[in-house]
């Protein structure tokens, strides 16, 4: 049985993530922004080495400026790293929209997953977020996978 290659990618995910100190700790736009450029450039390398050129930042959706983070052609598999995929307003709509423009320009896409930190598979369980799910399979024959990022759930910061 051929390895599933995007499980494999989140395994690398995972550890390059164990890797960072306090990964999960919240820094700001500035340097929020760029350890997490720094996390997508190596798990990129990673990826590379894994699974050859061709896998990282596809150009799927046609002829605009979006691409998805990785995508795999043998398991029809768009993998997405959304970090902030466990708040309230996050990158979980526009990655969906991705995997139906990439199908609309004849790339097969089954499967979309998403790595994420922990957190996200509860608020994609929600029922908003389950509702667009379930139509995106119904719909597209797309479905959503939620992986977790090793740790506990950011604290809730409620505004007072």
């Amino acid at each position: 049985m051929k390895p599933d290659r995007p499980l494999e990618l989140v395994r690398a995910a995972r550890e390059l993530a164990a890797d960072y100190d306090d990964f999960r700790a919240v820094r700001g736009p500035g340097v929020g922004n760029r350890r997490t450029n720094d996390f997508m450039e190596r798990l990129g390398r990673r990826a590379t080495k894994l699974f050859g050129e061709g896998v990282r930042e596809r150009r799927l959706c046609g002829e605009n400026a979006l691409a998805v983070d990785f995508y795999f052609d043998e398991e029809a598999t768009i993998v997405e790293v959304a970090l902030g995929l466990p708040n309230p307003a996050s990158e979980f709509e526009k990655d969906i929209l991705k995997a139906i423009m990439a199908q609309a320009n004849g790339v097969v896409v089954h499967r979309l997953v998403f790595v994420s930190r922990p957190g996200a598979k509860k608020k994609c369980d929600q029922p908003g977020r389950r509702v667009i799910s379930e139509w995106l399979a119904r719909s597209h024959g797309i479905r959503i996978e939620v992986h977790e990022l090793d740790g506990e759930p950011r604290a809730s910061r409620r505004r007072q």
